[in-house]
């Protein structure tokens, strides 16, 4: 199972543990409902999936490597209490709450989430005084005395023996106790990914052209050389760092997050290249519209004479430089949509208590959104277009008191002129980008014919979700006239096909 497959299959799992019937019963009954045992090679994304999963699903998370943990923290502290048994009054042995019991009830009591997960990583690695700690939690949802709270589930990872010398194999009773998923590297769904994610175009590219480096782990002169999905996205962000602060990126800065030889090498003479057809081809530039006649004839007749390499990288370079825009387009359009319904948010604050002011009204919108915060209520990208929006409000506020004007109306006035100032803006923003979408068809066409190359580019965009949804809002005249084209030639070649098995049926 490949681990977007293993992300619906827990959200479908938490989803079915947690449906009750009409008497207020689970579905499943609690000593039914099997904890999830994942078993994958590292750096695959299991711990990447259960915040995936836990924010979608609005669900509490808590989590453990529990390699780093001691019987003791696990299971509690021992301490002596006075019990009666019959006439006798006996000292006997009792433990304290577990640290990882506690940490759920922590998190039901912070977040107010009474359902979650609760992920153990690297539990088949645990020391041999722990393992029976882990085996009674896996079989009874226990830890010492103490009982997972209802509504929430155990999801427990750890690498195959071949990746890792200190796993421990579980025996056949604890196996029959648990739903066992084995997690297999996918190269195209992890390309999904890394799309949304804006992984860095070069490692997008080379992997393309390269499938067999993306997942490698192997032994040679008793060494462990490997390279992980973990290792190529962290390669991705140091290289957008590097790159913003003008640093070199050397070999060596490689050779930390690819950790086999001949990939490191390979990706970075493949980077070196990339970085200079990136600066050859300007296609931030080809997209602008900005170049001169002679500049643009220049690299279409570089591009029509390049390698296949070349042409690969070129449609890295357009699709990158599309995404990026695109992104932040939606990223803009969202605090526009905000900042507009804000209007009538203070109108309502307003008719609440006619006494408060607009600074009053911007401070209640950033206590809620500190408690949405802390409780974790709020995702990522919902929390960075409030705070977004928050700045743009307290400008106002500032602007009005150094023009001397604090009554309704004038801020009102001033809140409404930034909303269509800011409407306009992401208006003219979409336009520029349908004009850029134009543009690298044209120059496709211009460069490659309306061959293999534009077709790739027009499925491409069409795999990215971004893009994907901003032709669906906005469309685009070029990709829709050359979708049309790849259907016809994909209706054509069925056709040919089934005249081929007519004919091969009636003998011909």
């Amino acid at each position: 199972m490949n681990i977007k497959e293993a992300k619906e299959t827990i959200q479908y799992t938490l989803q079915a543990y947690f449906q009750k019937d009409e008497s207020g019963y689970p579905l499943v009954p609690l000593r039914q409902q099997r904890p999830i045992l994942l078993i994958g090679p590292p750096g695959i994304g299991k711990t990447a999936i259960m915040e995936q999963i836990a924010g979608e699903c609005g669900a509490g998370l808590v989590a453990y490597t529990m390699t780093h943990h001691t019987r003791q923290s696990a299971m509690g502290l021992p301490k002596i209490v006075e019990r009666t048994f019959g006439d006798a009054q006996v000292s006997v042995t009792e433990y304290t709450m577990s640290e990882i019991i506690a940490s759920i009830y922590a998190c039901m009591e912070k977040t107010g989430k009474k359902r979650g997960i609760l992920f153990l990583d690297e539990i088949n690695c645990v020391s041999e005084t722990l393992a029976p700690v882990m085996l009674q939690l896996l079989q009874d949802k226990t830890f010492g005395n103490q009982k997972l709270p209802p509504d929430w589930l155990i999801v427990a990872a750890g690498n195959p023996p071949e990746y890792n010398k200190s796993v421990r194999e579980f025996d056949i009773a604890t196996l029959d106790r648990v739903r066992k998923i084995v997690l297999e590297p996918d190269l195209d769904v992890w390309m999904e990914y890394a799309l949304f994610h804006q992984v860095h175009g070069s490692i997008r590219s080379y992997l393309e052209a390269h499938r067999d480096r993306f997942y490698r782990i192997r032994q040679e002169d008793g060494k462990k050389q490997f390279v992980t999905a973990r290792g190529w996205e962290d390669l991705s962000a140091v290289l957008r760092s590097y790159e913003k602060m003008g640093f070199p990126v050397e070999k060596m800065l490689v050779e930390q997050y690819l950790q086999e030889e001949k990939t490191a090498a390979e990706f970075f003479s493949y980077y070196q290249i990339y970085r200079k057809y990136g600066q050859d081809y300007r296609i931030r530039q080809v997209l602008d519209g900005s170049l001169s006649d002679a500049e643009r004839e220049t690299i279409t007749r570089m591009a029509q004479e390049g390698t296949p390499q070349e042409r690969s990288m070129v449609l890295a370079f357009l699709l990158a430089v599309l995404d990026h825009n695109i992104e932040q387009y939606f990223r803009e359009r969202q605090i526009q949509k905000v900042l507009t319904e804000s209007c009538r948010q203070l109108g309502i604050f307003r008719e609440n208590d006619a006494e408060k002011t607009f600074g009053d009204w911007i401070e209640s919108r950033e206590k809620s959104l500190q408690i949405r915060t802390e409780r974790e209520l709020i995702r990522r990208e919902e929390r960075q277009t409030e705070e977004a929006v928050l700045k743009i409000l307290w400008k106002i506020d500032q602007q009005a008191k150094a023009d001397h004007e604090s009554g309704q109306e004038a801020l009102n006035r001033r809140l409404e002129q930034v909303c269509e100032e800011e409407t306009k803006r992401c208006d003219e923003r979409q336009e520029g980008i349908s004009q850029k979408l134009e543009r690298g068809f044209a120059f496709l066409e211009e460069s490659y014919g309306t061959g293999a190359e534009l077709a790739l580019f027009a499925a491409n965009l069409a795999r990215n979700d971004r893009i994907r949804k901003f032709l669906g809002t906005y469309g685009c005249p070029a990709y829709t006239r050359y979708e049309q084209q790849l259907l016809g030639g994909e209706k054509l070649l069925k056709n040919r096909c089934r005249d081929m098995e007519e004919r091969s049926k009636n003998g011909n």
